[in-house]
């Protein structure tokens, strides 16, 4: 991979190396002029596509049973990413050739509520057929907060293709997520219809965790119980930072470009609560019982150089510029 990203690299320099002009053929301004507006995507996938187009290094195996029966070259077309892992939707402005106000904003608010039928376990008499079994309904719902904001000035050296910059910029951000779950079979513990914790109905997987239920877990007396509300607590982050980084122009208002950035910033973040709701037994006998419990909270400061933290956009990634 490193090699096929190394020719890709050489390819787009041999492109490029002898055509210093600041006008494309045409007479496009290679470089970006007073007003312009720039947006900024990962530049990885690309050079990992022109780097396996090169080195050929995209092949994958195709295996039938335990036999191989051929290798194929399929090289995956590059996606458009966001430049950081907090999917901020960073930019920016020119003011004049050698100035550019930029920033970063991410507004993110979700609610989401799943429901699903299971039986009805205080029900003592099966049904018989055809008469359709008693249900009643489980709902898991989901909410989360994500809010970034970013601003900052960048200026500009240099009076060919390639472009140094420089500049400082401040953030803040906000996050919060709760879940909320409600059975439809209430815990019980009748001696004629006892209904306790189902580790298996009660449960809701959420994608990508495999068969793991996010809302079963344990009391603080190892009983099974259910998770009735979660709640992550209030995270907010502030901070400024320093940035310098080079661009080189590959086509008119088009470039690649990559910058560091050392800065100081205070991160908070609430305590987590929990509700459950078990059976256990309190001495005497069997009760249900509810606890809500309390996680850790957290604070950080830091007062150091910074890679793609959560305030500010990417620090230290290659990165693919489109101005227009």
């Amino acid at each position: 991979m490193k090699k096929g990203i190394f020719t890709a690299a050489l390819f787009l320099a041999a492109h490029v190396i002898t055509a210093q002009d600041l006008t494309s053929r045409k007479g496009h301004p290679i470089l970006p002029e007073t007003g312009d507006w720039c947006i900024g995507l990962d530049a990885t996938p690309f050079f990992n596509y022109l780097g396996n187009f090169f080195g050929k290094g995209g092949s994958t195996t195709v295996t039938t049973g335990t036999v191989q029966t051929a290798s194929h070259y399929t090289n995956q077309a590059p996606g458009w990413n966001f430049l950081a892992n907090n999917f901020t939707i960073t930019g920016k402005k020119f003011i004049d050739p050698k100035t550019a106000y930029r920033a970063s904003v991410r507004l993110g608010f979700n609610n989401v509520t799943k429901k699903t039928q299971v039986d009805d376990r205080s029900i003592t008499t099966a049904p018989v057929y055809p008469a359709v079994p008693f249900r009643v309904e489980n709902s898991w719902k989901q909410s989360y907060t994500n809010i970034g904001l970013s601003f900052g000035i960048e200026k500009r050296r240099g009076k060919t293709r390639l472009q140094g910059f420089y500049g400082i910029e401040g953030g803040i951000g906000f996050s919060n997520g709760s879940n909320t779950y409600k059975y439809g079979n209430a815990l019980s513990t009748s001696s004629k219809n006892p209904v306790s914790v189902d580790v298996v109905n009660d449960a809701f997987v959420a994608a990508g965790t495999g068969t793991t239920a996010v809302n079963i877990t344990k009391d603080t007396y190892n009983n099974d119980a259910r998770i009735l509300k979660q709640s992550s607590g209030l995270g907010f982050e502030i901070g400024a930072r320093g940035f310098v980084g080079a661009e080189f122009f590959i086509a008119p208002k088009m470039s690649v470009a990559g910058e560091f950035g050392w800065g100081i910033g205070y991160g908070a973040s609430g305590k987590a609560k929990y509700s459950l709701e078990s059976i256990g037994n309190n001495g005497t006998e069997l009760v249900v019982g509810r606890q809500d419990i309390s996680g850790e909270k957290t604070n950080k400061f830091f007062f150091d150089n910074d890679n793609k933290n959560s305030i500010f956009g990417p620090s230290g990634s290659i990165r693919l510029n489109l101005y227009f």
